[in-house]
């Protein structure tokens, strides 16, 4: 037990290293699961080192099932983070800290020539590409091209949306 433990931490040691000094931890939910896999596959490695230690000197057998519970509780920790993250991807929910109100108020007090903004959708498809839907009332001396263009380039530089789809009404329609 204890031979197969110590060969498992030394080869968990080198992919974590690895994925370690490519900071996997910052990356894309793909890269946090490899290292939560890895990370887990490590604590299993000196759970079962430990127990096995314990085994050896004191002979009591239920160390080796406490420890791999307690690490299996550790695991599942991390794994709700990385399992929640991609539902709520998975589901199109608001990117984290998005926030519609601030975003509508940026776009009417920034671009010129823009009177309201509604209809307000936000999702994401990755944690990092961020898309949005939104209807913008325009004045009607902005050419619609230029509204939708200077609407994409302000979402983009400001708020970090990737894509967007902006639908145009004229003031003059408002009745």
């Amino acid at each position: 037990m204890a031979i197969v433990a110590a060969a498992g931490l030394v080869v968990n040691i080198i992919a974590f290293a690895v994925l370690h000094s490519a900071g996997a931890e910052n990356h894309n939910l793909n890269m946090r699961g490899a290292m939560l896999h890895v990370m887990g596959d490590l604590l299993g490695s000196v759970a079962a080192l430990a127990a096995a230690g314990i085994i050896i000197l004191t002979g009591w057998m239920a160390a080796d099932p406490i420890l791999s519970v307690i690490v299996a509780l550790i695991i599942l920790r991390g794994a709700w983070r990385v399992v929640s993250e991609s539902g709520h991807i998975l589901l199109e929910g608001a990117p984290t800290g998005f926030a519609v109100d601030i975003v509508i108020a940026d776009l009417v007090t920034h671009l010129d020539g823009i009177d309201a903004v509604h209809h307000v959708h936000a999702w994401s498809i990755t944690e990092d590409r961020r898309m949005m839907t939104l209807q913008a009332r325009i004045s009607d001396d902005i050419a619609t091209t230029d509204a939708i263009a200077a609407i994409k380039a302000r979402l983009h530089a400001e708020h970090g949306i990737d894509h967007a789809t902006v639908e145009i009404e004229r003031s003059r329609s408002v009745g």
